[in-house]
């Protein structure tokens, strides 16, 4: 099969290559899949550039895809072949991930792929909404909530303010132009603050009558910890799921104290198995209730996997780059 993939660190560049290695067999309790796209996430180019270590000779990239399922494994009796599924984490601590002509995961990695779905919106599914679900609802309903989603035309971002409005709750975002104003508002934003040209905090006190908000999504924890401890409300929840930059992190520990506010940090590869359930079983229902946005940013051949990649890297798109895996 024809796989992207690279067997050591660098840059896309220097050590992704396509080429043409073995298709394995599912072992007991695993799955086959015949991917069609494959999502390409910021995880992977900083695992490419030497974020986790390698475990294999090799890793191709890619947590993320959709496809129809090509074969089972001993004692897999929830998927047919050629049922349409999508798949995630399928390049954690593994190395068949979804940049592929096939890929191999365990079955709780697959999940049946709603007709209404094509390919690329399947390949989209799982990183970024997983993480916006278990940020949003892992502590439970946030109906009546006010929300404050930092960078609202970020991927999971977005999703999280398209997923807080079905969850009943009021959204308020940050943003840095107008074209991802129209994006935020587009998800479902109530309110979109320009952060370049006001001030995040004066503007959110303002907006919630100095209460503060409920919780906040958090993609920059570091940048922005002292004005998230000031618009929380007090017993309030900051969930980070992603960092810039590692920070130093001086805490503002009396504030925090005082307002008995609770930071949590979120990784959606390694959640417990109770939690993975919650966040499938709710991402189904909110696929079967309403019509997702997804923000197609860009399409790549898989031969073109480099500029995919260094495209993702740049952070210069709005929306997901996705794979078209040929056949």
């Amino acid at each position: 099969m024809l796989a992207g993939l690279y067997s050591k660190f660098g840059p896309a560049k220097d050590v992704l290559e396509i080429t043409d290695i073995a298709i394995q067999e599912p072992a007991k309790g695993q799955v086959r899949v015949k991917l069609m796209t494959s999502g390409v996430n910021p995880s992977d180019y900083k695992m490419r550039l030497g974020s986790r270590p390698l475990t294999h000779a090799f890793q191709i990239p890619g947590s993320d895809g959709a496809g129809t399922v090509d074969a089972v494994g001993e004692g897999v009796t929830n998927f047919n072949i050629g049922q349409r599924v999508w798949v995630f984490n399928a390049a954690y601590h593994r190395p068949l991930g979804t940049s592929a002509q096939y890929t191999v995961v365990e079955d709780w990695m697959v999940q049946p792929l709603p007709d209404q779905l094509n390919d690329a919106q399947g390949a989209c599914l799982g990183i970024p909404v997983m993480t916006a679900y278990q940020c949003l609802f892992a502590d439970g309903p946030i109906k009546g909530q006010t929300i404050y989603v930092v960078g609202g035309a970020g991927v999971v971002a977005n999703y999280a303010i398209q997923l807080a409005k079905w969850g009943g709750a009021k959204v308020i975002t940050s943003v840095s132009s107008d074209d991802k104003a129209q994006v935020a508002k587009l998800a479902g934003a109530d309110e979109i603050i320009h952060y370049r040209t006001q001030d995040v905090v004066k503007e959110i006190l303002q907006l919630t009558n100095n209460r503060g908000v409920d919780r906040v999504i958090e993609v920059d924890f570091g940048a922005n910890l002292n004005t998230d401890a000031q618009i929380l409300r007090p017993g309030g929840i900051c969930v980070m799921y992603a960092v810039v930059k590692q920070p130093e992190l001086p805490l503002p520990v009396m504030t925090l104290m005082v307002k008995n506010i609770t930071y949590k940090f979120t990784m959606v590869y390694s959640i417990s198995e109770i939690e993975r359930h919650n966040v499938l079983t709710g991402i189904s229902r909110w696929l079967k209730e309403t019509t997702p946005i997804f923000n197609i940013a860009a399409r790549f051949d898989l031969e073109n996997i480099v500029q995919a990649h260094e495209l993702v890297e740049s952070g210069k798109k709005i929306g997901h780059v996705i794979l078209n895996i040929p056949h």
